[in-house]
């Protein structure tokens, strides 16, 4: 994807499909406010998409499909993460992949780091409008419960924080404690969340000029 009128026809396709504007956003790798008015300028509101314009701050779009599409290249970025997580040390071994695109890159985590793999599939997935905490996300029975444990938590973008701050969130509750996180991308660079330390391969920093 080269340009914004890349992403609008994306997400056009994506709205489509039947893709909540969540996933949408999840697709994509912009916020939710982002995918909102890609989704609107692509169906022809172009009132709906001012009013987003004009109540949303710039995002930042991130294509790792490179990464993505190539087991190999998948799994020397896992590598890459891993070795950021094993300063850590050696008491964790479970590791939780925030769905969708974080779940592949927390098996190959997982695989690195001889831990047990889960899933969790964030709120935002359900999201269409209004107040995300209407919502609520849950973990896969297929893969490794919580149970009380310490685990890694893994996903591909930190876009504004509220997606891994549910994950930290939703694993305490069901009595665990996340260790670290680590993404690919952290467009907010942050150290920690929630008290949990942060690990990013890339970090994006704005520059805002004054003329």
């Amino acid at each position: 994807m080269k340009n914004v009128d890349d992403l609008i026809d994306s997400a056009a396709e994506l709205a489509e499909r039947g893709l909540s504007k969540g996933e949408i956003a999840d697709e994509l790798n912009v916020s939710r406010e982002t995918a909102s008015w890609l989704v609107e300028r692509g169906g022809g509101n172009d009132t709906a998409a001012e009013t987003a314009t004009s109540t949303s701050t710039a995002d930042i779009h991130v294509d790792w499909s490179a990464l993505g599409r190539d087991s190999t290249r998948l799994r020397y970025a896992a590598s890459a993460m891993a070795d950021l997580l094993a300063k850590e040390g050696d008491e964790v071994d479970l590791t939780v992949g925030v769905e969708k695109a974080g779940a592949p890159l927390a098996t190959a985590v997982a695989n690195q780091l001889d831990t047990d793999l889960g899933t969790y599939a964030p709120a935002k997935h359900q999201w269409e409008e209004g107040d995300i905490d209407e919502h609520g996300g849950g973990f896969s029975r297929n893969f490794a419960g919580i149970r009380d444990r310490d685990c890694y938590v893994v996903d591909d973008i930190i876009t504004s924080g509220t997606t891994m701050r549910e994950s930290i969130h939703a694993i305490r509750e069901q009595g665990g404690e996340p260790a670290a996180c680590v993404v690919l991308v952290d467009k907010m660079g942050y150290d920690e969340i929630d008290d949990v330390p942060v690990y990013s391969l890339v970090d994006v920093v704005r520059v805002d000029r004054e003329e």
